[in-house]
This record gives structure tokens, C-alpha cells and sequence, in this order.
């Protein structure tokens, strides 16, 4: 006889109900796991995101510099051939200008390869910023304000959106955030001196401060017109870097070897660049589903333990189903369906919790400051991918914790319980 499938549910609901604090506490440790899973998440990737753009945007895809090859075998390769064994002892390396010969010409070149959008030059220098009394080192960036835009996003760092003027005044310059509060210039229209190594100095006027969030660069960087930096250093008509952006980012790699091979200029990517903290976030992602998957499995095991249980105490009812008509596939879907529901429930709770959590953190306002500055949570990832995978992941560890309790149960021998009197 073939019971419909309302009588499965109708078992398998009846049972849960019959063991509501066991269930209960298996809906909870779903709901806790699936919350840790999405918040954890949307911390862990969205600081990674968050960081990613803040590096793309704020410096280059690509940069291209003067290459610096140490060659120690140079000198005696070009006396006594390459059939000579030596072994070199000490060695120094080729003394290489700083910069980029016929840099114009480069940036047309590079601007028309396929998949690049911008090329801006760079001329890059120590130097010190004087503001009454006080001094502070900096790293000096000389920029050409038409070309920059197109090849970063500085504009997007600006407080006043001001970059235009270092093009209307080449006396201009503009602060990094904690430049200027090390300096206490608090407000545009300022006057500093810029000392360059070699005595060169000149009074400049603040345009605009530069903050990207990211504590190392704006406590040292400024920025300057090209041509002034130029001329304080004494470096005229000369970059040292060109800053390459590129239409998709994934592609920086491939780029940049095509601009060494086109070039002969060294060509960084951004990916080669972060190599140390892209490596980090690759562990910080399995650590962070290590901790979330371990907190799933555990409540996958509360699932198996009260499934378990179940078939052990009522070995004498399931005998009674099968001997009423119950096949063996429906017993096994009567403790499966248990299974999953508990963990359907146990997820759609703790999607809620998980957006309670996320909306909590939103609403801190505090400043965190470390290698990055943001502002509460505000890099929190809010992406339903989270979501659906943790729905994944806990209903396969929820049907995988089922599965053997519900096949014991189906493999039961009525005619054996009966025989032994139902124990």
C-alpha cells in the first residue's frame, strides 16, 4: 500500500513536536552557525573589497619604472666570455638615471594598447613641508592635473574636489589628511614651504587635502604641479613613473608583460604590487570558513544526535508504520524531512539575526584607524551571495547529518522489534 506524502510530513512533523526543546536547540545552533557564516563574511570580504579599491583607485592598475638589473657577471661576461666559470664575490649594481627617457612619446605609445583607458607621468621626491614652526617629511608627487584623472581616481580622494587649480596655479599643492593635521593646517588658502633635498624651496599655497584612508599615505604624501616639482629639483622635463590604467583589473598582469616587452621598462601591476596582502586575505578566507564551517558542522551533529535518539525510542512506532504500510522509503523520508526542516528553520532564523547584526553594525559611528581609517562598518558587504550560501551550505550539512539516522530507521525489522517485545 502507497501512503501519500501528506502522511510522511504528517509523521514527521509529529515527531519534532514530540521533542520540541531537542528541536529547538538544533533550529538554534543552525541559526547561530548561518549568522556567524553571513556576518563574518561580510566583514572578512568586504574589508578585502573595500581595501582592493581604496590601493586601485588611489595609486595605479599598472606602473611603469626605469628597470634595475644587478648583473653581477656584467664586466667579466663582456672581457672573457660566457665559456669562463667564476664565482663573483662582491658586485654592485649598474648605475641607472632615475627616470624614463622620452616619457611623451611612452605615454602615447602605452595609451593605444588594447584595454588601456589612461596614462599619467609621475615624478616622484623626499622633501619637507615647513608650516610656521613646524616641519614634517613627505614624499612628493609631482602630476600633470589633466592626465591624472584619467589614469587614477585621486579626484574621488579630495576633499574639496580642487584639482583643477594646480593646473590655474602651479604654486599650489595639495596636503595628504594627516600631513596637514601633523601640521595644523586645518583649512584651504594656507601658505607652506616646500624644501626639496639640495635647497631648493618655495612658498606654496594649500589647494585642497588629500584623503584616501589609508593611514600610511596620507600622512606622507603631497602633491604638487609636475612642472614645480621639476624645477625645484632640478630634474626638468623628467618623470620617473608612469601610472597606467587599465579597463579591466583582472588584466593588469597580462598588460604589464606587454609593456616590459614593448618598453623595456619594468611594469608592475597592482596584483604583484599588494602580493603580501592579497596572500593574507587567502588565509584570513580559510580561516574564516574553517571557523564558520566548524560552528555548522557542530550544529549538524545536533541534528544526527536527536535523529539518532528518535529512531532508539521509537523503534516500537516505526515497526508499526512499516507493519501498517509504510515503505522503507517513506520511513527514511520521514527522519530526512525532519532533518531538513530543522535546518531550513534554523537558516531563515538565522538570516534574520544575521541582518539585525549587519544593521547594527552599520549604525556605529566610530572611528577605526589602523593601517586603514573608515568609519564604523561602513565596508560591510551586504551581498545575498552570503546568504545563499550559507542556505547551501546548511541544508546539504542538514541532509548529511539525516542520512544515516533515517536509513537505520528504514532498515528496521518489525517482525524483530515485535519479537523482542519493542525494545
Amino acid at each position: 500500500m502507497r501512503f501519500p506524502e501528506g502522511a510522511v510530513l504528517f509523521v514527521s512533523l509529529r515527531l519534532m513536536r514530540e521533542r520540541k526543546r531537542q528541536t529547538l536547540v538544533s533550529v538554534l545552533g543552525v541559526a547561530v552557525g548561518v549568522t556567524a557564516f553571513i556576518v563574518m563574511s561580510s566583514l572578512m570580504f568586504g574589508l578585502q573589497r573595500h581595501f582592493v579599491r581604496q590601493v586601485i583607485d588611489l595609486d595605479a592598475h599598472i606602473s611603469v619604472k626605469q628597470r634595475y638589473d644587478l648583473e653581477e657577471d656584467r664586466i667579466l661576461r663582456r672581457v672573457f666570455g660566457r665559456e669562463v666559470i667564476f664565482e663573483i664575490l662582491g658586485s654592485r649594481p649598474r648605475e641607472v638615471r632615475d627616470r624614463i627617457n622620452g616619457y611623451g612619446k611612452l605615454i602615447e605609445d602605452i595609451s593605444k594598447m588594447e584595454g588601456v583607458l589612461g596614462v599619467a607621468p609621475h615624478l616622484r621626491a623626499n622633501g619637507v613641508v615647513r608650516f610656521g614652526p613646524k616641519e614634517k617629511p613627505v614624499n612628493l608627487v609631482g602630476i600633470d592635473p589633466t592626465l591624472e584623472g584619467r589614469a587614477t581616481s585621486i579626484e574621488r580622494f579630495l576633499e574639496a574636489g580642487n584639482l583643477g587649480k594646480l593646473t590655474e596655479n602651479r604654486k599650489g599643492v595639495i596636503l595628504g589628511k594627516l600631513v596637514a593635521r601633523d601640521l595644523g593646517v586645518n583649512e584651504t588658502g594656507k601658505k607652506v614651504i616646500l624644501i626639496v633635498p639640495g635647497g631648493g624651496s618655495e612658498v606654496l599655497e594649500v589647494v585642497d587635502f588629500f584623503s584616501s584612508g589609508v593611514t600610511n599615505v596620507d600622512r606622507s604624501r603631497v602633491y604638487v604641479h609636475l612642472r614645480t616639482l621639476q624645477r625645484l629639483t632640478g630634474r626638468i622635463n623628467e618623470v620617473n613613473e608612469l601610472l597606467v590604467k587599465v579597463r579591466d583589473v583582472e588584466d593588469a598582469v597580462r598588460i604589464a608583460r606587454r609593456i616590459e616587452e614593448e618598453t623595456g621598462y619594468d611594469a608592475v601591476s597592482w596584483q604583484e604590487a599588494y602580493s603580501n596582502f592579497l596572500n593574507l586575505f587567502k588565509v584570513q578566507k580559510i580561516i574564516t570558513y574553517m571557523v564558520t564551517g566548524s560552528i555548522l558542522v557542530v550544529s549538524a551533529f545536533g541534528i544526527f544526535n536527536i535523529l539518532m535518539m528518535t529512531v532508539l525510542e521509537k523503534r516500537r512506532e516505526i515497526a508499526i508504520l512499516k507493519a501498517t504500510g509504510f515503505s522503507q522509503r517513506d520511513i527514511t523520508f520521514i527522519f530526512l524531512i525532519q532533518g531538513v526542516l530543522i535546518g531550513v528553520l534554523g537558516t531563515l532564523l538565522g538570516f534574520l539575526s544575521a541582518y539585525l547584526v549587519q544593521m547594527y553594525l552599520l549604525s556605529l559611528e566610530i572611528d577605526l584607524e589602523g593601517f586603514l581609517r573608515v568609519r564604523g562598518f561602513s565596508f560591510l558587504d551586504r551581498s545575498p551571495v552570503y546568504y545563499l550560501s550559507a542556505f547551501l551550505f546548511a541544508l546539504l550539512l542538514s541532509w548529511l547529518a539525516s542520512f544515516y539516522p533515517s536509513k537505520r530507521a528504514s532498515s528496521l525489522d518489525p517482525v524483530e522489534i515485535f519479537r523482542s517485545g519493542g525494545v
